[in-house]
């Protein structure tokens, strides 16, 4: 295994991504915070010729601009509602957060979450993660990466759109800065060897446990995990450092 870093990809086979969209219909509640707070709060990029994907000739953001300071900036990858992001955004004031969610029901009931919280240090992206890594985020510019309960893509023949791949941790290790912590969970037990595999093979990281991490004491128990929970499935953490 080589030591020396790789050359940063896509993360995945072009054309194939790691999740699916789903109906766009909002409920009355859903449509009022999108009317009222997606303009503050949601990062408009120009897109590709893709739905959520990110255009090849787009400028990285101006994070500092785009926070209105200089922060260690914290990545969340499919936030989902955001229980844990907002969450996250009220017990540590001191980062900022970038979230990439592709579903517009969760991202307005975020957008209300947000509001009702009152924290000013979250952003949302309706972009493709990996696109939105590689497009619009430069190299060392995230402190922290979130991945919690990415889609396992369970069947055998689905596998191949999983995030965590060798391809992705390259693209990672290019966007972290040195000493970067990459966080993971899910309740899929082969995906979590899958990550543990991919992570503990790849030269720019090293396992801060034996194996699983214990569980963040300050992640709330969102309703996706407490389902997982309800059916018996065991849940694995595990966090990375970037050499």
């Amino acid at each position: 295994m080589s030591a020396g870093p790789r050359p940063a990809t896509s993360g995945q086979p072009r054309g194939i991504v790691s999740y699916v969209r789903r109906t766009t219909r909002l409920t009355e509640t859903q449509q009022h915070a999108w009317d009222r707070y997606a303009a503050r709060w949601v990062v408009p990029f120009p897109e590709g010729s893709r739905e959520t994907s990110v255009a090849e000739d787009v400028q990285p953001l101006d994070l500092p601009a785009l926070f209105g300071r200089r922060a260690p900036l914290v990545v969340e990858i499919g936030s989902g509602n955001g229980e844990a992001l907002v969450a996250a955004a009220q017990a540590r004031p001191e980062v900022d957060l970038l979230a990439f969610e592709v579903y517009q029901p969760a991202v307005a009931s975020t957008l209300s979450r947000i509001e009702r919280a009152g924290v000013t240090n979250v952003r949302l992206l309706m972009a493709d993660a990996v696109g939105g890594l590689r497009l619009l985020l430069g190299p060392d510019s995230v402190s922290e990466l979130v991945v919690l309960f990415p889609d396992p893509w369970h069947k055998l023949k689905h596998r191949k759109r999983r995030l965590v791949t060798p391809a992705f941790a390259d693209l990672v290790a290019e966007r972290m800065v040195p000493g970067g912590l990459w966080h993971l969970a899910t309740d899929w037990a082969d995906y979590a060897n899958q990550m543990l595999r991919v992570l503990g093979e790849h030269p720019r990281f090293e396992n801060l446990h034996a194996d699983w991490a214990p569980r963040p004491a300050s992640r709330p128990l969102t309703k996706f995990e407490a389902k997982g929970l309800e059916r018996g499935r065991v849940i694995r953490d595990l966090t990375f450092r970037r050499r």
